[in-house]
């Protein structure tokens, strides 16, 4: 097809007459202007491919011509009028034409009489060829599939010529053979017979003798070779190959029963249902949550019985063609992978119908779902992609290089690698709904805002609630007492838009308590509340500064104040420091991307939207199709240089790019190059930002717009999207009724007081400045000098009640701005920010635009080094316990940045508490540790003296002891695996330890006794011990156990398992299939999403995904950019180890049982065990 035509005027000229004259069609039509603002009449015509306009229809030249060759032209719905312009815009009717060159904008018409328009859209439809372009492409695709064809016809062609050419050769050779064997045969009847002699028969003995002789050397010698091969390298990798196929028969199996329980226990039953007199779900709601499962299970059954045909034939074991069979139908995972969250969310919406969610329950309740889930149905397809990509891998890790299958299983394994990077993307975003729902699912009331896909889970874990009366103050009485702590112990779950608080019912269910369900949006954080009253100093004196509050202010409700306590600094660093990183995005996505308010004419600023280095591709950075919190594409890979850029780009902050960054950074640079470069932003903001990011974040007149988007239409709009928050003015007569200032307003303020009196209103309900205004006299802000006279004549802008103001906390300690007192306004450096960039008109002189601009970048260059150095010293406190040096220029830094005159009082606050808290002591959570108890003299008692509580209580508090004082640093690197594995990383190889001391200490107590009735008494003892593990979620415990009653010296013991009670027996079942590896340990990980903190995991269990990510994926790439997508995947696994570290269990030391636990002088090693267990059990012969 011709792809381009070359014209001059005479030629469009000439042809713009044709179509005048004799055009398909030609009328007048409204055509969008260029600038999207306004509709012009134009007169169309239309010949052949060819579209002309002309200013009117006596024109004689045309003003514009469009190619319409492969062109789309549909239908467009009429855009929302305004309330003058209804009655006019009822009677138009809109058509798109939308061109497939590169950067060509669609051309927008409309018609007044909707005939017309139809008729229009059809000409344009058949002018633009797409029937004949569809049917070349289709032809094409004939054409090639038919050379393919002819080619292997071919192939095949020369291959038979070439075995019937081999075939005359060995003809030829046979004739030759037989013509020499009909001579010989000639020779010998010629020749008369000799009779036999003696001597012939003593010959034919002696050959006989020998005869024999080389067969048994012969067969001596091919019994060594076949005994040395059997020994050899090759066999025993031959070997690993078949136990991996025989393996890859298990999984399949199970998986092939998966999907065989999804389809005929949820899908064929819900079609059914959809059909019935009153459906509980659609037809099109059970296509859209179960998709092409069905046709998956098809497709894998196949595959099975495939797989089974060749066990069948082993040893002679070939899978490489039935890859190759399989490779062009896994395409259709992808649709399943793109389509799984939307899947998800479907059935989350389907939930709420009591209807559906009973009949659900139902079918979930049947034996072979196995207590399993349909969300945990629907995730299983997800992982089967990796689950080839690992066998592929071990199948050529034993597979010879000159193996006949290895090219082919070479290409199979690179063509599900390029496939599962593509469904990579999809799938993490999978996992947290799922989490999400399970919490969803434990609440007995259930929790709506739990059912939007895009509220993100952050963390969760116990803390005690600070008792208010209906007047919002402390209820006295009950401070300090024992029943607070047990009454007021709250189970709390941080999204990124909503804070639960839950109590903790019978069977672990979850009840949202009053005012439980907490919006950040409304939300102000106070850290270190401020104040003189005897509130505060109770609190403070009876929770050790351990108590933060969250003012809550929402706009249809009464504000009230939710006052939190945790166990230990640490942990209430670690809320606080998410809470007020929440909150920060929360309010920047709120005002870039439209997320709370479906009506709201709020976009994404230009800034960023224009910004193509956000979300293109570029040398020394790579993106992937995920979103952050802020709503930008997810970093894959990138340089060191654009990391440290992207860390302190001033537009957005993500939680998640924070908390990778900080975790991995020591993998890729040093503390110092991140320190340093948050100096130079401060003290350089100027130039340590891109050229590109400032022309964006000052495009000529657009201040406004690109900080805040446009006017709103009403001033809920404003109040609700409106950037850091609005000056807020006070009137002392009267206190009850507060007026707000929209940021909005274009302010000028200068080294004196604001002056107010000039405002005026507007016609359109915004405030307006008068010319007179003088402008900037200097660019420097001091805070105690913003403030608001209360004798001025002001006009307000009038607000509705329900428009209630929110505060904006740095992630520091934060005062309200609506307490105000002596009616001074109370503004933060993002307040500062906010006026300071409306303050720019028109009519400033373009030097003091500049010093403008200047001091904006400046308090938000402030504000960010301030917010990343506040999350680093709260979350990573041992970066600054272990490097004294760095510790030190982090306080001179912040002594220096708290001497800045220019500095604001919020962020000198925000300085002297990242000070405070790098030099002082953390008293901890007054646990004892376990060198103390280690260190302890006390007298040892016998395991029979202890009950099973107290051993469960003690060996939980010891484990958590243990794991929590792991460092996140030995996660990286894969150290335990290392020949120097002792000194990179002693925690968890202490840990290690401390296990296989415990295991041996239990098969010990058990082999101690010569009689058979202590033995059965004390095994049903430590199972009863696992079992309360289970119950204090101490999993690791749990495996301690059933790990030492799997040992083969427990697990021989025939006579004492016989008399093991039955109930026993049935708990360790149900105890082993918690802790059992199948399935990456499915069950383990579903128990651990499912449960709250103070919990402790398996540690085994992390560092098998720890080295899966490691060997799979490398720290650089070719380019030596940084794999930013292992980063992320490895600190998602450390912040939920973290998550479980912070949570300390209230359980009483008791030193008894715990020296008894940690007693290692009376445990016996592998071998002595074993030899304890033959001695009190001796082998039976058969």
């Amino acid at each position: 097809m011709q792809k381009g035509m070359r014209l001059n005027d005479g030629h469009i000229t000439y042809l713009a007459l044709l179509a005048k004259k004799d055009g398909t069609r030609r009328g007048c039509l409204s055509k969008k202007s260029s600038d999207n603002t306004k509709w012009h009449s134009k007169w169309f015509a239309l010949l052949q491919n060819m579209l002309f306009y002309f200013e009117n229809d006596s024109s004689s030249r045309p003003s514009g011509l469009y190619l319409l060759e492969g062109c789309v032209c549909d239908r467009a719905p009429s855009p929302k009028p305004s309330l003058s312009a209804k009655e006019c815009l009822e009677k138009q009717y809109y058509f798109t034409v939308t061109f497939n060159h590169d950067n060509q904008k669609a051309l927008e018409l409309r018609t007044e009489d909707v005939k017309d328009c139809d008729e229009w859209v059809a000409a344009i439809t058949q002018a633009s060829y797409r029937n004949l372009a569809t049917e070349h492409e289709t032809l094409m695709q004939k054409y090639l599939h038919l050379l393919q064809i002819v080619e292997t016809e071919k192939t095949v062609a020369k291959q038979l010529r070439q075995q019937i050419e081999d075939g005359e050769i060995e003809i030829e050779r046979l004739k030759s053979e037989i013509a020499g064997l009909l001579k010989d045969n000639e020779k010998i009847q010629s020749n008369p017979e000799v009779p036999p002699s003696d001597d012939d028969t003593e010959i034919k003995k002696i050959k006989k003798v020998q005869s024999f002789l080389r067969g048994w050397i012969c067969r001596r010698k091919w019994k060594t070779i076949i005994q040395d091969y059997i020994r050899s390298p090759h066999a025993e990798s031959m070997r690993k190959r078949n136990q991996v196929v025989f393996s890859m028969l298990e999984a399949e199996a199970e998986y092939v029963q998966q999907l065989h329980i999804l389809v005929n226990n949820f899908l064929r039953p819900l079609r059914m249902a959809a059909s019935s007199k009153k459906p509980p779900i659609t037809h099109d709601d059970v296509s859209s949550i179960f998709l092409n499962s069905e046709t998956i299970m098809f497709l894998h059954q196949i595959f099975y019985q495939g797989l089974k045909a060749r066990i069948a034939s082993w040893p002679t074991l070939v899978l490489a063609d039935l890859f190759d069979i399989l490779l062009p139908m896994l395409n259709i995972y992808q649709e399943f992978v793109r389509n799984h969250q939307y899947s998800l969310q479907i059935l989350a919406h389907c939930k709420q119908n009591r209807d559906f969610d009973k009949l659900l329950k139902q079918y979930e309740a049947k034996p072979d779902c196995e207590e399993r889930t349909l969300e945990t149905f629907l995730t299983y397809p997800m992982f089967q992609i990796p689950r080839y990509i690992l066998t592929l891998h071990e199948l050529l890790a034993h597979t010879p290089h000159e193996h006949v299958e290895r090219n082919s299983l070479d290409y199979a394994k690179s063509k599900l690698e390029e496939l599962s990077r593509i469904m990579h993307d999809e799938v993490s975003e999978t996992e947290n709904i799922r989490k999400n729902l399970a919490i969803e699912r434990m609440i007995v009331e259930g929790c709506e805002v739990l059912l939007d896909t895009s509220q993100t889970f952050v963390r969760q874990g116990s803390l005690i609630q600070v008792p208010m009366s209906e007047k919002g103050k402390i209820t006295r009485g009950r401070l300090g007492s024992l029943s607070l702590k047990k009454e007021g112990e709250r189970q709390c779950f941080l999204f990124s838009k909503h804070l639960i608080i839950c109590t903790r019912g019978s069977g672990g269910k979850l009840h949202i308590t009053k005012n439980g369900v907490v919006s950040l949006i409304d939300c102000t954080l106070m850290e270190e509340p401020e104040g003189t009253d005897d509130e505060c100093k109770l609190l403070h004196h009876i929770f050790y500064h351990l108590d933060f509050k969250v003012m809550v202010e929402p706009k249809d409700v009464q504000p009230y104040t939710v006052i939190l306590v945790a166990s230990s600094r640490q942990e209430k660093s670690a809320w606080t420091s998410d809470i007020s990183q929440c909150i920060d995005n929360i309010r920047c996505n709120g005002l870039m991307m439209n997320a709370f308010e479906e009506n709201s004419k709020v976009t994404v600023p230009q800034m960023i939207k224009s910004d193509t280095s956000l979300y293109c591709d570029d040398v020394d950075i790579r993106f992937s199709k995920m979103m952050n919190s802020c709503k930008v594409l997810q970093i894959r890979y990138a340089s060191v240089e654009r990391l440290l850029e992207r860390l302190t780009d001033l537009r957005f902050l993500s939680i998640d790019f924070l908390n990778t960054f900080l975790h991995s950074y020591r993998v890729f640079t040093s503390a110092d190059v991140v320190l340093d470069k948050l100096i130079t932003i401060y003290k350089k903001p100027i130039s340590a930002i891109p050229a590109r990011s400032l022309e964006l974040f000052f495009a000529s007149s657009q201040n406004n717009k690109l900080l805040y988007g446009d006017p709103p239409m009403s001033p809920r709009a404003s109040r609700k999207f409106s950037s850091p928050p609005p000056l807020s003015i006070t009137k002392t007569s009267s206190p009850n009724r507060r007026r707000k200032l929209s940021l909005n307003i274009p302010i000028i303020t200068g080294g004196k007081a604001l002056d107010l009196a000039a405002l005026s209103c507007s016609p359109n309900g915004y405030a307006s400045m008068h010319s007179t205004m003088s402008p900037f006299s200097k660019t420097t802000l001091d805070i105690n000098k913003l403030y608001v006279s209360s004798t001025m004549n002001l006009c307000f802008v009038s607000f509705p009640t329900e428009f209630s103001l929110f505060s904006f906390n740095n992630g520091m300690v934060v005062s309200s701005c609506r307490e105000l007192d002596n009616n001074r306004s109370a503004l933060s450096a993002a307040s500062a920010f906010a006026i300071a960039t409306a303050g720019a008109n028109e009519g400033t002189p373009t030097k003091e635009k500049n010093g403008d601009k200047e001091f904006v970048i400046r308090r938000a260059a402030t504000n960010r080094v301030l917010n990343v150095l506040r999350h680093w010293v709260s979350k990573h406190s041992q970066d600054f316990e272990l490097n004294t040096e760095l510790k030190m220029r982090v306080i001179g830094f912040l002594e220096e940045v708290m001497h800045d005159p220019e500095l604001l009082t919020q962020e000198r606050k925000a300085a002297a508490n990242i000070i405070r808290t790098l030099t002082q002591e953390d008293p901890g959570d007054n646990q004892v540790t376990l060198e103390e108890i280690t260190q302890m003299d006390c007298k040892t008692e016998p395991f029979e003296s202890h009950s099973a509580l107290e051993i469960a209580e003690q060996l939980t508090l010891l484990d958590h002891l243990v794991f929590k004082v792991i460092p996140y640093e030995e996660f990286f690197g894969q150290g335990w695996m290392k020949n120097d594995k002792n000194e990179r990383t002693p925690y968890i190889m202490k840990t290690t330890k401390h296990f296989n001391d415990i295991s041996n200490r239990i098969a010990t107590e058990i082999l101690q006794w010569d009689d058979v009735n202590m033995r059965v008494a004390v095994i049903e003892k430590w199972v009863a011990v696992a079992d309360i593990c289970r119950c204090l979620h101490n999993y690791n415990a749990m495996l301690e156990i059933t790990s030492s009653l799997n040992r083969s010296s427990i697990f021989r013991l025939k006579k004492t398992w016989l008399k093991v009670s039955k109930q026993t027996k049935t708990v360790i079942d149900k105890l082993q299939k918690l802790v059992s590896s199948e399935g990456r340990f499915k069950n383990l990980r579903e128990a651990l999403k499912n449960c709250d903190p103070p919990c402790v995991p398996y540690l085994g269990m992390y560092l098998t995904d720890l080295a899966f990510i490691e060997e799979g994926t490398p720290n650089y790439t070719e380019d030596n950019l940084v794999n930013f997508s292992k980063m992320r995947m490895i600190s998602h696994i450390i912040r939920e180890i973290r998550q479980f570290q912070q949570t300390a269990y209230k359980i009483d030391y008791q030193p008894k049982v715990a020296k008894y636990l940690l007693d290692s002088s009376s445990a016996l090693d592998e071998e002595s065990l074993y030899e304890a267990s033959l001695r009190i059990e001796p082998k039976t012969s058969s």
